[in-house]
């Protein structure tokens, strides 16, 4: 019989953790007499982060007593106590190896249904002082559940657990759980976890993007965990290209072709994907690495980047001023999760100013393959002056059937022409879009400025398009994801103490380069001594937040992940540098 050993809460509270102060509702506490169960808590029960924890289909977490002797055994411990890994019930009987997805228990006056596993958080070890143990808890297959609260009501200590209903397809906690974080996920099981009508719509998602992966792409990662996947770079690291045109598109922008010194063509590539350029202005500083989307049409055998002359950019203005025909550049292989995806749905292509470059080729490729799909190219920059491709992008219109134009100019110039060099007058807006009819079942993809990318994207959403189908290129470092802690406005530096004794350390996207050193333990510990903006949850090589694209080098792993990511990526949380690296952050 099963029994339920303790009710634990407790309100979210700033903890002291590796000099920073998490805001977490990790620490549970038992209670004694009867406490409400209501739709999203126990009162005077909180989560921290809403994000990750909490809601209706994760409202109450459930661990196991048994498990709590096998972690005492584990870790030689006698103080593991309720409470200790942030559940609200601690229960003796329901292990998570016969626990299914949509089982339905009753305790006390209220009815609990299984939705989910429980989230791979760096929290779940803050307590007991085991930075492992979001990976240890799938590793073992120990994780417990979340349940949402079908009949609310009151339970206590001591009472016993009845199952009222059982899931419909027996997949168990466990199972589910391996399902998503260990290599493998069979197709079999797969499809029967996504027939489970209680299964929480998070876990559902990322079991769907595993379900859809071809075949071929099973060695690609794990595209449940990181859904925004691309075919690897087609090779490691940079290798030497040739200039082969130089080519003034406007006054500030130019654009350098780049070819394989030996004649041969180069590596096709998505439209929209960028390479990364490694430049040397001064043979006494750190190169500067720079990404550049490419602009001209995808299996060309050539790469094009068009570059806008920045007023106090040092890579941009060294290709402006320096580099000639004939020129050879270091450059990393095309990547990127920002490409133009099959299917005939209506293609929006949003962009501002410098913004068109892969956009640009997008077109190139809508051109390519004949498309038959309804194409609205809409831009947006000062005057003529400031307008690159603009006959480029209007023959490439010419060819597709079924394409419309939108070229706003904020600043014509009196000899810029209404009808011919532009066709509004003013900014492009998600004002002058809905004027504009746009279609809501379409894909839309921006790049501009980070101001004109956030406007439109949460526009184009508001106006009707599915969130999902709304693609942004970001240049420069992305937005961190800390979870529990107050993002940082520090701008990226060196570390702080004398230089380490280890490989050089590039930070491509923040612009950093410092020596490996001894006081970090993993490449994410060394991008935060940096204040370099990182990306992670577990950090122990199970959730894959924090994948990145490793433009050079190598990596050994300690821990070792649960599954690798996709080739050409590695995961910082728990990587170390095997020689000089560069990664793309």
């Amino acid at each position: 019989m099963a029994k339920l050993i303790s009710v634990n809460v407790g309100l979210p509270k700033d903890v002291p953790w590796k000099g920073r102060t998490v805001y977490t509702g990790a620490w549970k506490t038992p209670v004694t007499g009867r406490r409400m169960v209501r739709r999203l808590n126990i009162d005077g029960d909180g989560q921290g982060d809403l994000e990750g924890h909490g809601g209706e289909n994760r409202a109450v977490l459930v661990y196991q007593l048994d498990s709590y002797r096998h972690w005492a055994n584990e870790f030689h411990r006698d103080d593991l106590a309720p409470g200790f890994l942030g559940e609200n019930l601690t229960v003796e009987g329901l292990p998570d190896d016969e626990v299914c997805i949509g089982d339905r228990y009753r305790i006390g006056d209220a009815v609990f249904e299984v939705t989910q596993p429980r989230v791979t958080c760096y929290r779940a070890g803050m307590r007991i002082g085991e930075p492992r143990m979001a990976a240890l808890l799938v590793s073992h297959r120990r994780p417990g559940f979340y349940c949402r609260v079908i009949t609310e009501g009151e339970v206590e200590a001591g009472q016993e657990i009845v199952k009222i209903a059982a899931g419909s397809e027996g997949i168990t906690v466990a199972e589910i759980d391996a399902l998503l974080y260990l290599p493998g996920h069979p197709r079999d099981a797969l499809q029967r976890a996504l027939r489970i009508p209680a299964l929480s719509p998070g876990w559902t998602a990322s079991l769907q993007s595993l379900a859809e992966q071809p075949v071929s792409e099973s060695g690609s990662g794990n595209v449940g965990l990181t859904p925004a996947t691309s075919p690897p770079p087609a090779w490691t690291g940079f290798r030497p290209l040739q200039v082969t045109a130089v080519h003034d598109e406007t006054r500030y922008v130019r654009s350098v072709s780049l070819a394989d010194p030996s004649g041969a063509l180069l590596p096709e590539w998505l439209a929209g994907q960028s390479i990364t350029l490694r430049l040397f202005p001064d043979p006494n500083d750190p190169p500067l690495i720079r990404n550049y989307s490419l602009s001209n049409r995808p299996g060309s055998g050539e790469y094009r980047i068009s570059v806008k002359h920045e007023p106090h950019g040092q890579a941009s203005g060294h290709i402006h001023a320096h580099v000639q025909l004939g020129d050879l550049l270091d450059v990393a292989a095309p990547r990127g999760t920002f490409f133009l995806s099959d299917g005939d749905a209506p293609a929006v292509l949003l962009s501002a100013g410098i913004g068109a470059t892969p956009v640009l080729s997008m077109l190139h490729m809508l051109v390519r393959s004949g498309s038959a799909r309804q194409v609205w190219w809409l831009h947006g920059a000062r005057n003529s002056s400031e307008h690159p491709f603009g006959a480029e992008s209007r023959s490439l219109l010419d060819q597709l059937p079924h394409s419309q134009s939108h070229i706003f100019y904020s600043g014509p110039t009196s000899a810029d022409r209404q009808g011919v060099d532009f066709t509004e007058h003013g900014r492009l807006s998600i004002e002058s879009l809905r004027e504009l009819g746009l279609p809501r079942d379409g894909d839309a993809y921006l790049c501009g400025p980070a101001a004109f990318m956030a406007e439109l994207s949460a526009g184009l959403v508001t106006y009707g398009l599915d969130p999902a189908r709304v693609h942004t290129e970001l240049f420069g470092a992305a937005g961190a994801l800390t979870p529990g802690i107050a993002p940082t406005s520090v701008l990226p530096h060196l570390p702080a103490g004398p230089p380490g004794p280890g490989p050089a350390i590039q930070f491509a996207r923040s612009a950093i380069s410092a020596p490996w050193g001894p006081a970090s333990a993993s490449l994410l510990e060394f991008a935060e001594a940096c204040d370099v903006p990182t990306r992670w949850s577990c950090r122990t090589g199970v959730c894959h937040n924090c994948v990145t694209a490793l433009l050079s080098g190598s990596v050994c792993y300690d821990p070792e992940p649960l599954e690798r990511p996709a080739e050409g990526n590695i995961l910082i949380c728990c990587s170390q540098p095997a020689e000089a690296i560069v990664l793309d952050l």
